[in-house]
């Protein structure tokens, strides 16, 4: 049955998308920093265990994930789509380095701000090939609960939303792979059914180019459903090439498998290990739009009060 969702909903699911995605985004980076607790993947056993209450002190400061995920919200409250060429200037203006930007981004978003037309400095990146990385991916998560009342149009967002600073199709089609991931885990929400974790991985692989190597790992991800965890790494890899080939299958099946419950979704990428702040926001950002705020299952209210406050900017 299709629907139209109006803006003050369309905002709320958003909202609640970007509180996963930023808690996840902040207490993943915990973990991704030198000499913090590890997984151990050969045992099973994280080093710390979430479930326990046995968390990091506060405040958990958030990282560029959050900061350009803001941006994309944003530019969504304000028009109610993206506008390529004031998405890519907010980024630029917004790029405070301390946030962990990688140096791909800096430099893209440098050109920009000194005045590069967006679409030339995307495709500047990498020798010309323009950048495959998880940045599109991490960001994109509210845009796509946003968008629950179309997949379609939250894959054509997210698509634009991506182009700004990643030209490679690879890194193009994670962001629509997620903001797809986002919309159907909103839509469920709103339906009040739970999709089974092969469907929800299904429909989002059906949304994808399948020429790209993000499509296979998303199919290989739905194999993989129920698979010990060192397994799943194995095959999809957990975000440390920093690419979205080897981030986005691996934390669309951490969605599926733990939709109904957060805590549970931000542990396994903690145990995971790799790029652990980019891939809690991923998982983050897809499960929140599916369980909400302080609900049974979804963003506790003690992790989003240790989290660091979000932009005074973001309306």
């Amino acid at each position: 049955m299709s629907f139209t969702l109006f803006v003050d909903a369309r905002l709320a699911l958003a909202r609640d998308s970007l509180a996963g995605l930023s808690t996840g985004d902040a207490l993943g980076a915990q973990y991704f920093l030198p000499g913090s607790p590890s997984a151990d993947l050969d045992t099973g056993s994280p080093s710390v265990d979430l479930a326990t209450g046995a968390l990091p002190p506060a405040p958990w400061e958030w990282t560029d994930d959050t900061e350009m995920a803001c941006s994309v919200l944003a530019e969504l409250a304000d028009s109610g789509g993206i506008d390529r060429d004031r998405l890519a200037l907010a980024f630029a203006e917004r790029c405070a380095p301390r946030r962990g930007y990688g140096a791909g981004a800096m430099l893209i978003l440098g050109l920009i701000r000194t005045g590069t037309p967006w679409p030339l400095a995307a495709a500047s990146a990498f020798d010309g090939q323009g950048s495959c990385g998880n940045g599109a991916a991490m960001r994109v998560g509210p845009l796509g609960a946003y968008f629950a009342d179309s997949t379609a149009r939250a894959a054509a967002q997210a698509r634009a939303s991506a182009e700004v600073t990643h030209a490679h199709p690879e890194g193009i089609t994670g962001a629509v792979a997620v903001a797809v991931a986002a919309a159907l885990a909103a839509r469920a929400r709103l339906d009040g059914h739970r999709p089974a974790p092969e469907r929800l991985l299904a429909g989002i692989a059906a949304a994808l180019d399948p020429g790209t190597e993000v499509h296979r790992s998303v199919s290989r991800a739905a194999g993989l459903l129920g698979r010990p965890l060192p397994r799943v790494v194995a095959a999809l890899g957990n975000g440390s090439r920093v690419t979205a080939q080897d981030t986005v299958g691996f934390t669309l099946w951490v969605a599926a498998t733990h939709l109904d419950d957060y805590p549970a979704a931000i542990q396994t990428c903690v145990r995971a290990g790799g790029d652990v702040d980019t891939t809690a926001a991923i998982a983050g950002a897809v499960v929140a739009a599916y369980t909400g705020v302080g609900t049974p299952g979804g963003v506790p209210d003690s992790w989003l009060a240790a989290r660091e406050p979000l932009p005074a900017w973001l309306p």
